[in-house]
């Protein structure tokens, strides 16, 4: 799954991946601080050193550096026999995932409105500074994900989000 910053991708993958045993979700790295109220389960939550480790010996899928001024990165998964892979990456995480596995499944997650997705922000304690630059990439980012989305999906109502994900996932299944 795929979105910009606020969007509540997030949310909408938990409730899909909760809903569904053939799913296995990849925790991605972060050298970010850990919000106040954010899930412990939400990152792997690492200092830069241990990170540049990671990127030295080629232990990531895919990674962005210093976004917003931490780096972000997904380790190479290793799923559980007989499921199904998600990965809860940024455009940049998408397009490298694209470019090694041409058959990946790109779902973009958009947010109702940028009036939502800047609350949104707000409500999980990002800064000002942080708010502005994740709104002034948004519309670039969005395009940018469009074009190698295989489905996009307004993330207005969670439920019906992650059902719209599911049955796509069903159909690519079937």
């Amino acid at each position: 799954m795929v979105g910009p910053g606020g969007v509540g991708k997030g949310t909408v993958v938990r409730h899909l991946v909760a809903r569904d045993p053939k799913l296995w979700l990849s925790r991605s790295w972060t050298t970010r601080p850990k919000r106040e109220g954010e899930p412990e389960d939400a990152y792997v939550f690492v200092d830069q050193e241990q990170f540049e480790k990671a990127i030295a010996n080629d232990l990531f899928l895919e990674f962005a550096g210093r976004t917003l001024g931490h780096y972000y990165g997904t380790p190479r998964p290793d799923p559980p026999p007989g499921r199904d892979l998600v990965l809860e990456i940024d455009v940049q995480g998408a397009e490298d995932v694209r470019a090694q596995h041409p058959d990946a499944s790109v779902v973009l997650v958009v947010p109702p409105s940028r009036e939502e997705q800047e609350r949104r922000l707000r409500a999980r304690g990002d800064d000002e500074a942080s708010i502005r630059r994740r709104l002034a990439t948004s519309e670039d980012e969005e395009v940018r994900a469009r074009a190698i989305a295989d489905l996009v999906v307004v993330n207005d109502v969670v439920d019906r989000a992650a059902q719209e994900i599911a049955a796509f996932l069903a159909a690519r299944r079937a």
